[in-house]
């Protein structure tokens, strides 16, 4: 293989071309949107920056990696800064938990929520590290293209009972339901549900204690920048404000793509880190085997989507820090309402995102920048008009941080915008306007999730949160280094 051309410009599209480039293989990433990053795009209004997310960096050695394979430092290009805590948790009732792996503090913060709580936590943690070997040091970065694999998995799954879920093993270690709550959300940030995402999904915590949690100065579009950097500087081209309109293909071979401008590229190999029901659905529409993958895409579960406030304010907040959980009143019933009722509940969960409180740079002097953002029903389980609904929405989510955080935030507030489900189906095609695409539940795990390559067209491949591993930073860098090894012939 000589070339290749990449459909799309996230992180795992971006991961995957400088894999390719530093292998020898020309590679052109085709971009639909005017700026690099997919879901790490940003905007810039009235002299503040806004990630659109991702914004919690973890596991920084798998992006360390990308520049060590041409014996370059990542820290050449950008700088990560490191968040503590991890996150503040806080309930309605005021209760506030900070998240560290600082086991002094930790077991402090334990002790608040529930005396005897620590012996328990440390059990979890063994859990945790046991499932991070097994499903993220040995299987996170090697694809499933067959049933065997999964049958040499089958012993490690089972033997931490991988068809629980998350809170149902946090829950068999830990008394305190706010303890549980704490140490199970962790799954809504690549799309997972607590109550039925795999156990293996626990993973995260160890992830988190051993590599910390980080921010890119300068926000997420920094770490964007420096990896189309990295690419570029090893040859490789990337088109913006292209769709690719189809992959073109030739008997069992895809031979390139066709965008909107009317470029035609071809290609040894196409990789598509686009929506994967937008690339089988359209971008394959004239092939037989895309159809019928399409079939069965359609009876699969997807993830929900988010709805996402921005907005910058007067003032400096140093008391809220970077991360923040702000819980609702309820837990299991609200994430029944989002991934079952397709109900839009009165009560939210919010994920508060602060990053002025550790880079200044990111609003003007004496401002802030800020995001709430709240998990909410798809749209193909709540289809209704988001353009009536937003403004609503909008105002409940500031009245609740005005209510527990910053009481006059209304008066305070220099610009703000929402970011619906309707955008993320119309920016990214994100099928049902999903934001992490398919739900990772262990029935579309590993092998049952799409391969990261293709049944029929042997040369076209998958890249990004619909494969293997699934969502998440540490996910899609993990999906570009087990694609790279199956298109460089490794395995």
């Amino acid at each position: 293989m000589k070339t290749a051309i990449v459909i799309g410009a996230g992180f795992g599209g971006l991961a995957l071309a400088i894999r390719l480039q530093s292998a020898g293989v020309q590679t052109t990433i085709v971009e639909s949107r005017d700026k690099p990053g997919g879901r790490g795009y940003y905007w810039e209004r009235d002299g503040f920056t806004f990630d659109a997310g991702p914004t919690v960096i973890t596991d920084p050695d798998c992006l360390r990696e990308l520049w060590a394979l041409t014996g370059r430092d990542m820290s050449e290009d950008v700088t990560l800064d490191p968040v503590l805590p991890f996150y503040r948790l806080n309930w309605p009732d005021g209760t506030n938990f900070d998240y560290t792996n600082d086991d002094v503090q930790m077991r402090a913060e334990i002790e608040k929520l529930h005396p005897g709580d620590w012996a328990g936590y440390e059990k979890f943690l063994a859990y945790s590290a046991g499932v991070f070997h097994e499903g993220y040091e040995k299987l996170g970065h090697v694809a499933f293209l067959d049933f065997g694999s999964m049958i040499k998995a089958a012993p490690a799954l089972a033997k931490y009972q991988a068809w629980r879920s998350v809170y149902s093993i946090v829950s068999s270690y830990v008394k305190s339901e706010k303890l549980r709550e704490a140490l199970s959300f962790h799954t809504l940030l690549v799309g997972g549900n607590p109550m039925t995402t795999s156990a293996i999904y626990a993973l995260i915590h160890k992830l988190e204690r051993d590599g910390g949690v980080w921010f890119a100065r300068g926000g997420t579009n920094r770490l964007v920048a420096a990896l189309v950097t990295q690419f570029e500087r090893l040859g490789g081209v990337l088109r913006l404000d292209d769709p690719v309109t189809a992959i073109e293909t030739l008997g069992d071979r895809a031979t390139g793509v066709t965008t909107a401008s009317g470029w035609s590229g071809q290609a040894d190999a196409v990789a598509a880190n686009s929506d994967i029901m937008h690339t089988y659905r359209d971008l394959l529409a004239t092939s037989r085997s895309a159809k019928r993958k399409t079939g069965s895409l359609e009876r699969k579960k997807y993830s929900p989507s988010l709805f996402v406030v921005h907005f910058g304010i007067k003032g400096t907040w140093p008391g809220i820090p970077h991360h923040m959980i702000l819980f609702g009143p309820r837990y299991k019933g609200l994430l029944e309402d989002i991934y079952d009722h397709g109900v839009l509940s009165e009560d939210f969960s919010l994920y508060l995102h602060h990053p002025t409180v550790t880079d200044p740079s990111l609003a003007p002097e004496g401002h802030s920048t800020f995001y709430a953002l709240a998990p909410v029903p798809h749209m193909g389980k709540f289809p209704v008009d988001w353009d009536e609904i937003a403004p609503i929405l909008e105002k409940r989510i500031l009245d609740e941080i005005g209510r527990r955080l910053i009481p006059d935030i209304h008066d305070r507030i220099v610009t703000k915008f929402s970011y619906a489900p309707k955008d993320f189906a119309q920016d990214l095609n994100a099928h049902l306007g999903s934001a992490f695409s398919l739900e990772p539940v262990l029935t579309q795990s590993a092998y049952f999730r799409v391969h990261n390559r293709d049944e029929h067209i042997p040369n076209l491949y998958f890249v990004g949160a619909g494969t293997h591993p699934g969502a998440g930073i540490p996910g899609v860098v993990g999906s570009a280094k087990a694609t790279a090894a199956l298109m460089l012939g490794e395995r």
